[in-house]
């Protein structure tokens, strides 16, 4: 069953959903949402468990995620749009895609996999055993090396120091929850299925999920194109903002 998700919903024109990184929340999008509000209708959502969005019991599904999305279009009458997701939000946008092909236009997937592999469970199943045992600082510090580079984190503590904020205060039971669908994720065989015009964005140092990953994204759906951006690590929208949104500007154009 879906939760009604707390979006931020500016602009007119075409729909873009904006779906952010697991402990993050809609703000990861700041930059990009004002790049592209004077042109499309941008939505930026906060995931289930995330920012003001409701938090359920229990573990959540890829498609669980991706049903909250589509509930939140149906409700605004949106029947079809964009999607912009990163880390998280491109693993909840293959599962929109497969489910709804109908309902969408262009996608964006960035800083993302459709699998971990056979250690993925066990990773994200540790991950949650962390913070169920520690809460979420427990994981602050592992989350920062992995979201920013080490260049980035020298030049910029400030913006390190917000995130670090906003991945502690991530409830720690949607973070489990949503850690309980990134585990489950084995979306490589469903790919071709995906016929969207499709963007992978990778960041070069990016360790958690590197352009190897969107490489393999891109060759299994037709007709896709894999960018790397230089020198940025998880969330390349955040660390090279101008590069990102301009990569995402041309596309929807």
């Amino acid at each position: 069953m879906s939760v009604r998700l707390n979006v931020v919903d500016e602009g007119r024109g075409d729909a873009v959903v904006l779906v952010h990184a697991i402990g993050c929340d809609h703000r990861m999008w700041d930059s990009l949402a004002a790049s592209l509000v004077s042109d499309w209708r941008v939505l930026r959502v906060d995931v289930r468990g995330h920012g003001a969005s409701p938090v359920p019991d229990g573990e959540y599904s890829l498609d669980e995620l991706a049903g909250d999305v589509k509930a939140a279009l149906d409700m605004r009458g949106i029947a079809k749009a964009h999607w912009v997701g990163l880390s998280m939000g491109g693993m909840i946008g293959q599962a929109f895609a497969l489910a709804w092909p109908d309902h969408l236009g262009r996608l964006v997937l960035a800083n993302t996999t459709s699998s971990y592999g056979p250690g993925g469970p066990a990773m994200w199943e540790a991950r949650a055993k962390a913070v169920r045992e520690g809460g979420m600082a427990a994981i602050v510090e592992l989350v920062m090396q992995r979201y920013f580079s080490d260049e980035f984190r020298e030049r910029h503590p400030d913006v390190v120091e917000l995130y670090r904020k906003r991945v502690a205060a991530t409830p720690a039971q949607g973070y489990i929850g949503c850690c309980a669908a990134i585990r489950d994720l084995d979306f490589t065989r469903d790919l071709a299925r995906i016929h969207a015009r499709t963007l992978v964005i990778a960041g070069e140092k990016d360790a958690g999920t590197p352009p190897a990953m969107a490489e393999e994204i891109a060759r299994h759906i037709n007709g896709a194109q894999a960018v790397v951006i230089a020198g940025t690590a998880h969330l390349s929208a955040v660390e090279d903002p101008d590069e990102f949104n301009l990569l995402v500007r041309d596309f929807l154009s």
